[in-house]
């Protein structure tokens, strides 16, 4: 369960990159990954598969950091992963177009960042390389929203790489 993170990153960019192969419209530097989900896409089953089968490795590892906690603190940290994990779902739910769309994909995020920096304050008396690389991430995950990106694919694949930090860090310094 400790590797989950890591395994839903590489579910969301092997079901994403075949998605893209089968909507030779979509434009990494115009346009969102979610509308590879939505009524435009060709076989948008493909890239909402991808969210769910992610979101159950989401949830797996909001279980672990939830079983390895030590205190209240990480397991509220996992709660938020968990509610993260529900809301990826949901953006195959709710796919581009829909009107509750941009809130869940947006929730999704939050969450995630929100769980990873509780869970990096968490440990901070355990382990203060991993508590202060882990509020770097969530730093730089506020700044990009601030950043005037290209795309939302640009800004998404942006976070999606702190989130897939975050989770090889995780790997690596909890046991």
């Amino acid at each position: 369960m400790r590797f989950s993170g890591l395994i839903a990153s590489v579910i969301f960019w092997i079901f994403t990159l075949v998605s893209i192969s089968f909507n030779s419209w979509f434009d990494f530097y115009r346009d969102a990954f979610s509308d590879l989900g939505g009524s435009r896409a060709s076989y948008p089953w493909i890239y909402n598969t991808g969210l769910v089968i992610s979101s159950i490795f989401i949830e797996a590892l909001s279980i672990h950091m939830i079983i390895v906690s030590r205190d209240k603190l990480g397991v509220v940290a996992g709660s938020y992963m968990s509610v993260a994990g529900i809301f990826l779902s949901l953006i195959a739910v709710f796919p581009a177009g829909t009107r509750p769309h941009v809130f869940v994909s947006t929730w999704f995020f939050i969450q995630a960042f929100i769980g990873a920096l509780l869970y990096g304050l968490a440990r901070v008396r355990e382990d203060k390389i991993f508590s202060t690389t882990i509020f770097i991430i969530f730093v730089l995950a506020v700044v990009g929203v601030l950043i005037k990106w290209p795309s939302a694919a640009t800004l998404e694949a942006y976070e999606i790489i702190l989130l897939t930090i975050f989770a090889i860090l995780y790997i690596l310094r909890v046991r």
